[in-house]
């Protein structure tokens, strides 16, 4: 899933970076105000973390402006302002959730995974492939293959999901870059190559198709 993170401090926002693409997010950083906004009117976000003290215009404003705008993002503020009021008014402004700074990882993987379940409306988070032999749970973020759950890397399961929410389509490698690793990834883009021999192995050889000048894709 894409996520947008707001936040001006590098101490604070690179390890955050780290965790939440470890654990499948593909994210964008922006540091300021204006950059913040920007990226979120011009970018598909369905998660925003919005620090409020922000440089050039601050996290409020922001929801204010996208919410104005029309952009339905869960956002969730993330800010050492903890008083009842400051989190009432970013509810107000159409925050949905807030996380006081210093925060836990694992809190705010959490935090995440309860929007995310709010966006799909609760929908039903099984998504089966392979001819039924695979199915992912897109809350849980687990996979279960032949009956049984395999442990997979935050990674492993986002490459695995993005082929799998629309199966029998062709992803080119840039296309899998782009939505597991995100666009600001600088990486090689060989990268989806191994990450598709980790998935065979611990699944089956046979579970993502390659073929030369197409991609990879998975059956439905």
């Amino acid at each position: 899933m894409r996520l947008l993170l707001v936040e001006d401090d590098p101490r604070i926002a690179e390890p955050t970076v780290d965790a939440l693409r470890e654990a499948g997010y593909a994210v964008t950083w922006a540091q300021t105000g204006p950059e913040g906004l920007e990226t979120a009117l011009l970018g598909d976000f369905p998660l925003i973390v919005l620090d409020v003290m922000l440089p050039g215009l601050d996290g409020f404003e922001i929801a204010r402006e996208l919410r104005g705008s029309g952009v339905e993002a869960a956002i969730l503020f993330l800010t050492a302002r903890g008083d009842v009021g400051d989190r009432v008014q970013g509810l107000d402004l159409g925050g949905d959730a807030y996380l006081v700074k210093p925060f836990a990882v694992p809190e705010l993987l959490a935090t995440l995974r309860a929007l995310s379940r709010r966006e799909r409306g609760q929908a039903a988070p099984q998504v089966s492939f392979a001819g039924g032999r695979g199915t992912l749970d897109t809350v849980a973020r687990t996979v279960t293959w032949d009956g049984a759950e395999v442990a997979v890397t935050g990674r492993e399961y986002s490459l695995l999901e993005a082929l799998a929410l629309t199966p029998e389509r062709w992803f080119t490698r840039e296309e899998l870059l782009d939505r597991v690793w995100g666009p600001e990834f600088g990486g090689e883009a060989r990268i989806v190559d191994v990450y598709v021999r980790y998935v065979r192995r611990k699944l089956a050889p046979e579970v993502i198709t390659s073929e030369r000048g197409r991609g990879y894709r998975v059956e439905r």
